[in-house]
């Protein structure tokens, strides 16, 4: 009798043993893979960690002044306690603001948003930018000037003082009296070397006679130029001038503006339409409008420079994956802005190897055997 029916031939790629063993270690190599994941630092991490510790240490410094002065935080209105929330009306209020898009440029981590953007349009030591701000987003201010003194980059800032609901909008503490106290205390290098009033015409137009006397007086205390002409157009001549004394205009690396002053973005295009971030010449092409008074920012760019536009900010918090007003304020390092996560293509590559390695010696063997059996084989005779 033939031992084929007593014992069928079954090949080694068809028994369940063999299935069962494959199907573990496809498992196995699988388990590995989805768990051996890499950490990917961002190019700029160094310079991004110091950039948010600076912004931390600089709120800090000036949260501290406030309550040595006896202020009192708005919790409501300021949850994360930074002290650096103004109120929603003073004498230099000079319009309405998002309150959400203040809390959100008082993360310290909005000063790395700034690093990545510097690097992307290729800011390096030593260069130097022009810088125009305003009251109204005292973070987004700190942001900057620490991104710059992270990354050595020199800035020349005018600054406008009047400041939107929610500001550097406290009579007794604008944005110069931040920004100098900063200075004072060696967190900073450079400060303001001109400011205006700001708001309506650049020139306080909505606010009080009070209001403008109050920013004209606390301009004059730290002795720098006052901007104050009678026209629109001549106070951005004027800061033109004012940056053209430090260095021709082709020859900055990039402007950064940040916040509406209508004397840095003008009346030549639609502000609210202009996209933060980068802005290159053909975004403002696109919502240019005739009639209009050009700006500080548009010079620069249409005289080849690089921009940048701090503004609507929560396009910017999507674009870098940063959460919009945030409680509580996350930690300095935490997110994709500093480091992205993502699986090991060499762990990947070496399991599939050795699945793919184990199915096909399993295959090769299989075709011997049966190859083998067929040789050896002689059916029973059909007679």
């Amino acid at each position: 009798m033939n031992n084929y029916k007593k014992q069928p031939f079954i090949p080694a790629i068809q028994k369940t043993s063999t299935l069962v063993w494959l199907s573990i270690l496809a498992l196995l190599c699988f388990i590995i893979t989805i768990n051996y994941k890499v950490i990917e630092k961002s190019n700029s991490y160094d310079q991004k960690i110091i950039a948010a510790n600076l912004m931390n240490d600089a709120m800090q410094i000036l949260k501290n002044q406030r309550m040595e002065k006896g202020v009192f935080v708005d919790i409501e209105n300021d949850p994360n306690e930074t002290g650096l929330v103004g109120s929603p009306f003073s004498l230099i209020t000079t319009d309405e603001g998002d309150l959400d898009s203040k809390l959100t440029t008082l993360d310290p981590n909005f000063s790395a948003v700034i690093v990545d953007l510097m690097v992307q349009i290729n800011l390096k030591s030593n260069d130097t930018v022009a810088v125009l701000m305003t009251g109204s987003m005292p973070g987004a201010n700190l942001a900057v000037l620490s991104a710059c003194q992270a990354m050595g980059i020199t800035p020349v800032i005018i600054s406008s003082l009047g400041a939107s609901q929610w500001g550097a909008n406290h009579t007794d503490f604008t944005w110069l009296d931040m920004e100098y106290t900063l200075v004072d205390n060696g967190l900073y290098i450079s400060k303001s070397i001109a400011a205006s009033i700001g708001g309506r015409n650049d020139m306080g137009r909505l606010l009080s006679p009070a209001g403008r006397k109050i920013i004209t007086d606390n301009i004059s205390s730290y002795g720098i130029p006052l901007i104050k002409n009678k026209k629109l157009a001549e106070n951005i001549s004027t800061r033109l001038n004012i940056f053209s004394s430090y260095l021709p205009i082709e020859n900055y690396k990039a402007v950064i503006n940040v916040g509406g002053g209508v004397a840095s973005l003008g009346t030549s295009f639609n502000s609210k339409l202009l996209p933060p971030g980068i802005v290159n010449r053909s975004d403002l092409m696109n919502i240019s409008r005739p009639g209009g008074i050009e700006g500080v920012f548009s010079k620069f760019i249409n005289s080849g420079v690089h921009g940048l536009h701090i503004l609507n900010i929560k396009p910017l918090t999507e674009q870098f994956k940063i959460p919009f007003a945030p409680i509580p304020i996350p930690e300095i390092g935490d997110g994709s802005l500093y480091k992205k996560e993502h699986y090991s293509l060499l762990v990947a590559s070496i399991c599939m190897l050795i699945v793919s390695g184990s199915v096909l010696i399993v295959g090769v063997k299989s075709k011997k055997n049966i190859k083998q059996h067929l040789i050896q084989h002689e059916p029973d005779s059909l007679l």
